[in-house]
């Protein structure tokens, strides 16, 4: 057999391999996660009272994190640092997998505000190193395995598997790692991703699901008065967008005049004070979400605003004081609350509007952070009905230029991470 095709074949056969070791190791993760989440907050505080529980586990947890991180490094790697060890060193280190898998573990067990993508997108890079490493006809195509764990994962995350590809995609044309010709590239990555989103499912299937997809909002006809709003609801994103900006930097500013230990303690203060004050405004977001779809009008609509804003300051503080994990689940429900917030102040019924200002907001906001409208589009995707699939697209372009905008006239502070493809840090 020509050696050219020997090597396209085992190229083949092990993005098929990854893609489902990617799903099962994704769905082991957030089964424990789940259980762990469970014994934290609802076996513990049934069996005991404890008065402040949330503000005991939260401040607690968060010094036990401190001291994990003092000891082991600062874990888990945003997906900006570990496709820049890929491009700068050629390899990855898989031999903290456990440290990583424990360093993104604790903080979602804790409720911080946070999504499980960052440690795991370094968990599955880590394994493809480790097979090239070990198995030399591998050995040459590792970094095209990390590049195809990298979009299993995103893909498997949030129930999309384009958005997984259009996301690392785009940060391979800006960094040219993957070389492989457009046609092998998308082949490999719908392999894998098939074979990744089979394998989740059927887990999921067979022992329950570990972490809830986005839900999704039901069909609507738009109106002649959503479509005036349009404007309103893409400018409500970018404001949005903007203080994620401003946040970002005074947490950060302020993380780094704290000693380790200490900031991680304080962080998980905050998250105990803010969560005592509002339980919604802890953990990733997509389960309260879902319950936000049928229960908006519980809230004042300015109830709902000052949850956006305060969910967008809780997410960067945690991730700021070491309490850290991905930003996708938060920021997308801090969207969908401004947008239910937004129509409930124009409409008497906001059932079916609240769902075309949801997806408008929050794609505006997603593009003046991402700065990807195509894979901001991708992500919401499944969430909201079709037929809102250009005006998603129009707000998250709209959300990317006016952010563009701001960051060359001064007014927008862009983040250092260059996690580009992703949310930013």
């Amino acid at each position: 057999m020509n050696r050219s095709v020997r090597n396209n074949l085992y190229l083949i056969l092990f993005c098929g391999i990854i893609g489902a070791t990617a799903g099962a190791v994704i769905w082991t993760f957030l089964k424990v996660m789940s259980l762990g989440i469970a014994f934290v907050w609802e076996w513990i505080p049934s069996q005991f009272s404890i008065p402040c529980y949330a503000l005991l586990v939260c401040t607690a947890g968060g010094a036990l994190i401190g001291c994990f991180r003092w000891k082991f490094g600062d874990y888990p790697e945003e997906l900006d640092t570990v496709m820049g060890k890929v491009k700068t060193e050629k390899t990855y280190d898989y031999s903290n997998m456990i440290v990583l898998l424990l360093s993104a573990l604790f903080p979602l067990l804790l409720g911080s505000s946070i999504g499980p993508e960052a440690g795991l997108t370094g968990v599955i890079v880590g394994l493809c190193y480790w097979v090239g490493d070990n198995l030399s006809f591998a050995r040459q195509n590792a970094r095209e395995y990390s590049q195809v764990g990298a979009a299993v994962t995103l893909g498997v995350l949030f129930r999309s598997p384009l958005f997984g590809v259009f996301a690392v995609e785009e940060e391979n044309q800006e960094k040219e790692i993957l070389k492989l010709p457009g046609t092998m590239k998308l082949f490999l990555y719908g392999l894998a991703a098939a074979a990744g989103t089979g394998c989740y499912m059927l887990l999921s299937e067979l022992f329950g699901a570990g972490l809830a997809a986005l839900p999704s909002f039901s069909e609507m006809q738009p109106e002649v008065f959503d479509y005036l709003m349009l404007i309103v609801y893409i400018l409500l994103g970018c404001i949005l967008a903007k203080f994620y900006f401003i946040t970002h930097s005074l947490t950060e500013k302020a993380a780094g005049k704290i000693p380790r230990i200490l900031r991680e303690t304080v962080g998980g203060l905050c998250l105990g004070v803010m969560g005592m004050a509002a339980p919604v405004l802890m953990f990733s977001g997509e389960e309260a979400m879902g319950e936000l779809i049928t229960d908006y009008d519980h809230y004042l609509p300015l109830a709902l605003a000052a949850i956006a804003f305060l969910k967008v300051l809780l997410t960067n503080i945690c991730i700021q004081s070491g309490l850290k994990g991905g930003h996708f689940f938060p920021i997308i429900f801090a969207g969908v609350c401004l947008g239910y917030a937004s129509a409930m102040l124009v409409f008497n019924n906001a059932s079916d509007h609240g769902v075309f200002a949801a997806a408008t907001v929050t794609a505006a906001l997603l593009g003046g952070i991402m700065r990807k409208p195509l894979a901001v589009t991708l992500l919401l995707f499944l969430c909201f009905p079709v037929k809102l699939f250009l005006w998603i697209f129009l707000a998250a372009a709209a959300g990317s230029f006016l952010s563009s905008l701001g960051t060359s006239s001064g007014i927008s502070e862009e983040p250092d991470s260059l996690e580009s493809a992703v949310l930013k840090k």
